[in-house]
């Protein structure tokens, strides 16, 4: 039985040997691994994938259909359905919020919330700016330039990510804001005023979606530069 002490082994020294020396299974240093430990990493692992999270972007993942359902409900312009749809959208955007803030500051970053979150930010946004243009509630342009931006900048990253990571940026947040409050606002069935204003509101976030999405193709253009320096700094330093 390893790790039992000498005298539950009999008190010999070769016992002791045998069961409590550096290198045995489970002993610290030891050069193999506990019997099982893959497995319960493994475990952990799995587990770790069912945090509050994750479950908040999987739940943004489920509100997608549901709100599409709603908005396109008795020919879309049913203003009980639109207001429920408008909840939906809500509660996908809050939980867009809080689900990348809790992974940071609780440690809970998985591999499936690098590769949902996005999926689920995107989703949420195009499905709403898709059904709003199909009902003409708004121009089809609008959706182009929007959807188009955040598909740009997701491939700029994933073009650049040899060379380092484009963090996001103050702009960039007040960016999806503005996104999120003028979709928000030609979702509901307003009138007067309000209707006037989320035009102009629509018109804050185009000009932050198109000035924040040039500052990404300039933050990858720089990034690139100064990576491939860097490699054939590298690459002369080895050579000498």
């Amino acid at each position: 039985m390893t790790g039992a002490p000498a005298s539950a082994a009999g008190g010999s020294p070769g016992a002791k040997g045998a069961t409590g020396a550096p290198g045995a299974s489970g002993a610290p240093g030891g050069g193999k691994p506990a019997r099982g430990g893959k497995l319960g990493a493994a475990a952990v692992d799995q587990a770790s994938l069912w945090n509050i999270a994750n479950i908040l972007t999987m739940i943004r993942l489920v509100l997608v259909p549901g709100f599409v359902a709603l908005m396109l409900a008795d020919g879309g312009y049913d203003p009980a359905m639109r207001a429920w749809a408008w909840a939906a959208f809500a509660v996908a955007m809050i939980t867009d919020i809080f689900d990348g803030h809790l992974a940071r500051a609780y440690n809970l970053v998985t591999d499936f919330g690098k590769i949902a979150d996005p999926i689920a930010d995107k989703a949420i946004m195009g499905a709403a700016l898709v059904c709003l243009s199909a009902l003409d509630d708004l121009p089809w342009w609008v959706t182009f330039v929007i959807l188009g931006r955040e598909l740009g900048v997701t491939l700029l990253r994933f073009v650049v990510i040899r060379y380092g990571v484009i963090p996001a940026s103050r702009g960039g947040k007040l960016k999806t804001l503005a996104q999120g409050t003028a979709v928000g606002m030609y979702i509901l069935p307003l009138t007067g005023a309000l209707a006037s204003l989320r035009f102009w509101v629509m018109g804050v976030a185009l000009v932050l979606t198109v000035v924040t999405g040039l500052d990404y193709v300039r933050q990858a253009i720089v990034l690139r530069r100064r990576g491939i320096a860097e490699r054939r700094a590298a690459a002369a330093e080895a050579e000498r």
